[in-house]
């Protein structure tokens, strides 16, 4: 018989997913903008590619579900995590999405990161 998974495992689940696709999308912004905003072919594959390896850099170190640097405190990762989201916004804007979208991603990538924050500081306590 398969035993059901409980109902706050199920959904502290679903929000480190959502937050970890949300996380991606910040990334893939940040790296197109990197690879549009600048003339091709020399400022804008070196902004690109710095774009997607800086990004991903701070991802590892501080956001993902196993950081490389675990002592850090959790407002210094929701700082990380509120500054990539803010240019992933200020990307998006400027590749020109309307400012309603990308200020909706903003918001809602940062209840997710909150909501996530609660759970964990929850989960360890």
């Amino acid at each position: 018989m398969i035993e059901s998974v409980p109902q706050t495992q199920r959904l502290h689940a679903i929000v480190f997913t959502t937050r970890s696709v949300w996380h991606l999308i910040a990334v893939i912004a940040v790296t197109v903008w990197g690879f549009t905003a600048w003339n091709l072919p020399m400022p804008g594959i070196a902004f690109g590619v710095g774009a997607l390896v800086l990004s991903v850099l701070l991802w590892a170190l501080f956001l993902s579900p196993r950081p490389a640097l675990k002592g850090v405190d959790r407002f210094a990762q929701s700082m990380i995590e509120l500054l990539l989201l803010a240019v992933a916004v200020a990307a998006a804007i400027d590749m020109g999405v309307s400012w309603i979208i990308a200020a909706a991603y903003g918001v809602i990538g940062a209840v997710l990161g909150f909501i996530a924050g609660s759970q964990e500081s929850h989960r360890t306590a």
